[in-house]
């Protein structure tokens, strides 16, 4: 499937950006490079290779989940203009 500069003209469109000739040309040909390599590697049989989250079975390292900070929340709550039950009140901006 190859696009045409008006496709490209089209797209850029509806994608708010704005190109000159130069650029529209150069983008129709890369769009068109892009979709021939998918079009390429559609075609590689994957049947007998299984999924994979990440290319690299990387382990995420996780610390200890224990707490660091201090509560402050009754300090910061003393010099808030309202609040109640722990929660700040804001005046309401929408009827």
């Amino acid at each position: 499937m190859a696009l045409e500069q008006k496709d490209v003209e089209k797209i850029a469109q509806l994608a708010a950006l704005r190109l000159n000739d130069n650029d529209l040309t150069e983008t129709t040909a890369t769009l068109n490079a892009i979709l021939k390599l998918v079009d390429n590697m559609q075609v590689v049989d994957t049947k007998e290779v299984e999924p994979l989250a990440h290319p690299l079975e990387a382990i995420q390292r996780l610390r200890p989940d224990m707490v660091t900070e201090q509560n402050h929340r009754d300090q910061y709550q003393q010099i808030a203009p309202a609040v109640s039950d722990g929660l700040y009140l804001v005046p309401k901006v929408i009827d």
